[in-house]
């Protein structure tokens, strides 16, 4: 297991609804990560490419859908991404040219329907699968469909080092927001080994601190939240905002919060608050194993003769 990894968090938003804007962003903070911070593995935050559209309503009521906001949804749907397409051969450039691994939250459009996902993007390899989200949260399902056990991705991933005959390997899972409330999911990957558990957000409460400290030290993994951080000039002229008698470019709608968590609950970096910015951090693979040497949840601290875990597919 030996071994270590630099890696960083991106906290950024979606850049208006532009996907060619959204690209050069995420190209532009992947560069930060790797040329200042000589990360190896970028994770970026929930919903990156296509846009968390905060406080948006769609024009849905119970029993009712107005003309407006079905308008909405197509701008939406429109910012949305396949997988693959060529916006993910973007993504896959970005990564080959940087030598570096991309954990993106994309929305991704799949017929008529989207989907909160996240993608995994080798430097080598290229998109090698996608997770996504299992259960949109209240408003969220108007606009997302559910995924299923078919994406319940962990990635072995390969990361080189210089001056290091032996490349370190790394199992790698993504869990999106409020998925991350979901003990069994939790559980899942713990028991398919994920060391680098990453959580794409939005939630930008202090409380989601202590969900992510909470989670290193239950799995023994290291703990890498992307949250955006957004304001009103972030998103189109006339999307929804928190007080609309008061509209400011600067005013707050993500407020930030992205963290990087060791396997003992130890924070890192951040939390990053008020800002766009980069959190880097090295993880010392090393750090797991002396965690778990008193906690495994699904090794020696299991009891399988009293519980049993059953994933669909799995």
């Amino acid at each position: 297991m030996t071994g270590k990894i630099r890696a960083s968090v991106v906290q950024a938003c979606t850049a208006a609804y532009s996907l060619a804007d959204t690209l050069d962003k995420l190209e532009r903070f992947a560069r930060i990560a790797k040329e200042r911070d000589g990360a190896q593995l970028v994770v970026f935050p929930e919903a990156f490419i296509g846009g968390y559209p905060k406080f948006s309503t769609f024009g849905a009521t119970v029993g009712e859908r107005r003309p407006e906001g079905r308008d909405e949804f197509l701008r939406y749907y429109n910012a949305a991404i396949e997988v693959p397409s060529p916006s993910v051969s973007r993504v896959e450039s970005i990564s080959r040219e940087l030598g570096v691994f991309l954990v993106v939250g994309v929305i991704e459009r799949d017929l008529g329907t989207l989907y909160c996902t996240v993608i995994f993007v080798d430097p080598i390899q290229g998109y090698v699968g996608k997770h996504r989200k299992l259960a949109p949260t209240a408003m969220e399902r108007i606009i997302w469909g559910q995924g299923d056990a078919s994406t319940l991705t962990v990635v072995d991933a390969t990361f080189g080092q210089p001056q290091v005959a032996e490349p370190t390997k790394a199992k790698l899972s993504a869990t999106i927001c409020w998925e991350n409330y979901m003990p069994l999911l939790r559980t899942f990957y713990y028991s398919q080994g994920t060391q680098i558990y990453c959580a794409p957000t939005v939630d930008a409460r202090p409380e989601w601190q202590h969900t992510m400290i909470h989670i290193a030290l239950e799995g023994r993994c290291f703990v890498l939240s992307a949250c955006q951080y957004a304001e009103e000039k972030d998103y189109p002229s006339d999307h929804a905002v928190a007080n609309p008698d008061k509209r400011e470019p600067g005013n707050i709608m993500i407020a930030g919060g992205s963290v990087i968590v060791n396997p003992l609950g130890k924070v890192l970096a951040g939390p990053l608050l008020g800002q766009e910015g980069v959190l880097s951090a090295e993880l010392d693979l090393d750090d797991i194993p002396r965690g778990k040497f008193d906690l495994d949840v699904t090794g020696h601290y299991a009891r399988p003769d009293v519980f049993q875990l059953t994933v669909a597919g799995h």
